[in-house]
């Protein structure tokens, strides 16, 4: 029971990582019908934002000695600064290359992502290199052991955290005017911008609150794996859209379980097979459930239909 424990705890904990990167997918695609296929570039991204801020922010508590800020204080700045500008990282994103192809065949804008994610990647190996980064340690690892399952305060931050942000996401998508015309868009794309709705205002909105979701991921996966890679999203950006189509087209409450389950597969195919197979069974496993479950969990059979 404590084994089964102690990989439930670190399931969570990368469940984390994809439900918050799925989370940006599923909006765009339920707004916009298109998938951003550089949102894990988009994550990579913020997750560099984020060390220059935290580097920065540390040194200029070196330098004025006076200034002693907590750890998680820090923490917290970071994470919100980096949120904030890697929001206009995606909005420019949006802005350059999504808006001029919003009616073009959606094999154009697919592709248009992922030449945007090679440029993301191109551009941070011609600026700093390819060396791998180091992010800094915020704050000190505590381990708590609870029975025969260790937890650390890093992972419970995290899970935290995470679940923290889907919070706020839906009490904004639900509670506000903007929330309301982002799902008003998903459930008709041409008839509700004929009624005022402005439709790049919303679309730039989507994605800067993808982006920023983006970039909390980033920076808990610094926390947690401090070794930062130009070509870290590839993985995570894959995953989390395979989490984001196994939610369903446009659900919050989809991506969030789907990206959570992805991870609890994941772990515990790797707990009982061997590591190489992880992916194979995994993906297996998910491939079977949309066999009946073709829209995801929470999708909508007609409005794809109709829609598409």
């Amino acid at each position: 029971m404590d084994f089964f424990l102690q990989n439930v705890v670190n399931a969570l904990q990368w469940g984390s990582f994809y439900a918050l990167i799925a989370l940006g997918y599923s909006m765009v695609y339920g707004v916009l019908l298109l998938f951003n296929f550089a949102h894990g570039d988009i994550f990579m991204v913020g997750a560099y934002i984020g060390f220059f801020i935290a580097t920065a922010l540390l040194a200029l508590l070196a330098y004025f000695g006076t200034i002693a800020l907590p750890g998680w204080v820090v923490l917290i700045i970071v994470i919100f600064l980096a949120m904030f500008f890697t929001s206009f990282v995606g909005m420019a994103v949006e802005r350059v290359g999504y808006r001029p192809l919003r009616n073009a065949p959606r094999a154009s804008a697919a592709i248009t992502g992922l030449m945007i994610g090679i440029i993301l990647e191109t551009a941070n190996l011609a600026i700093l290199g390819p060396s791998r980064l180091s992010f800094p340690s915020l704050i000190e690892s505590t381990t708590y052991q609870i029975g025969g399952v260790f937890i650390t305060n890093k992972k419970i931050m995290i899970v935290v955290v995470s679940l923290f942000l889907m919070l706020a996401l839906h009490q904004f998508v639900q509670r506000t005017k903007w929330g309301m015309a982002m799902r008003a868009m998903a459930f008709d794309f041409v008839v509700v911008p004929l009624m005022g709705v402005p439709l790049n205002h919303i679309a730039a909105l989507t994605f800067g609150l993808g982006s920023a979701l983006a970039a909390a991921a980033g920076i808990l996966f610094g926390i947690a794996y401090p070794v930062l890679d130009p070509y870290m999203g590839i993985t995570f950006g894959w995953k989390a859209f395979v989490a984001a189509i196994l939610g369903g087209r446009g659900s919050i409450l989809g991506a969030v379980l789907a990206g959570f389950l992805l991870g609890f597969i994941e772990i515990f195919v790797a707990v009982i097979f061997p590591s190489t197979l992880r992916d194979l069974i995994a993906y297996s496993i998910i491939l079977l459930i949309l066999v009946f479950r073709p829209h995801g969990f929470f999708g909508e059979p007609y409005t794809a239909q109709l829609r598409l």
